[in-house]
């Protein structure tokens, strides 16, 4: 594989990559008090195969609320229909697909999108992006059929907003931080790669996150590489899954040969077998 793969994470996706983590950002997020015994199932998604289908962090907590959230330094007003796309696949992959046939109700967890928005650009505290916002005009017709409606919660992480909830988590204030202390170097004049290593030393430092970056210090610049050049990322992901679907074609093929010669060599076999079987039946007809 010629595609580098510490292009897969960023630093956020690894920060939350864990139980405890996320339920203590959720618990932030959504004011609540989880405790350790409700359990978190991560189920984020990493199909780069179809439409870019790939999430930061996708969770069930409490058997309760499935989670989907995105970190982004842009905000995309497509997001609703995305988080459309992934909800369809994470349902695909936390149910039984047999069990949607049957007569009695399948009850799943209630989703939530959640978008955490560092960008540099005057965003508000917090707001919400709807789905219907996209729906081309029609008349009231469709009214009368059902609906179908997505919102998601767009959130502000910057230093200044919402601080009172950073504050209720200590990885996600402390990578608010680290990213800012970053900025501020680049504002500075300092090039992107010795500000993210001044970062690291600040942070180890300054306890900012020092426990992670103690255990990834080589992975830290790559995955900060992939959160600051998101498009370059985006390419790398493409190259690298067409380089694995190519790789299975070529195994599946290299596969069918491998039946095709087994069963020609069988099939030689079995000829073989009856030709002899022949010869003696014809022997026999001579011989009487």
């Amino acid at each position: 594989m010629s595609a580098n793969r510490n292009f897969k994470s960023t630093l956020f996706s690894e920060l939350f990559s864990e139980p405890q983590k996320l339920r203590e950002l959720y618990n932030a997020l959504a004011d609540t008090n989880y405790g350790e015994e409700t359990e978190i199932e991560i189920n984020t998604l990493d199909n780069v195969f179809f439409n870019d289908l790939k999430n930061d962090v996708s969770f069930t907590i409490g058997d309760r609320y499935v989670v989907l959230l995105e970190h982004q330094s842009t905000i995309n007003p497509n997001m609703p229909l995305r988080c459309l796309m992934y909800i369809a696949h994470v349902y695909e992959k936390i149910t039984n697909e047999r069990a949607i046939y049957k007569e009695q109700l399948l009850e799943i967890p209630t989703p939530e999108f959640i978008i955490l928005y560092n960008g540099e650009k005057p965003f508000p505290s917090e707001q919400i992006l709807s789905l219907s916002d996209a729906y081309k005009a029609t008349d009231d017709l469709h009214e009368r059929f059902g609906n179908l409606e997505l919102t998601v919660r767009v959130i502000n992480i910057n230093p200044g907003k919402n601080d009172v909830m950073l504050r209720k988590s200590v990885t996600l204030s402390g990578y608010t931080s680290f990213v800012e202390h970053i900025r501020q170097s680049q504002r500075n004049g300092m090039p992107l790669n010795d500000a993210i290593k001044e970062a690291i030393k600040w942070g180890m430092a300054e306890n900012v996150l020092d426990t992670f970056l103690a255990e990834h210090q080589t992975e830290v610049s790559s995955m900060l590489f992939t959160e600051f050049n998101i498009d370059i990322a985006k390419e790398v992901w493409q190259e690298e899954a067409r380089e694995e679907l190519l790789e299975v074609i070529a195994t599946k093929n290299a596969e069918l040969l491998a039946k095709d010669a087994e069963n020609s060599k069988i099939l030689a076999e079995k000829d073989s077998e009856i030709a002899e079987l022949k010869a003696k039946l014809g022997a026999l007809e001579q011989s009487s």
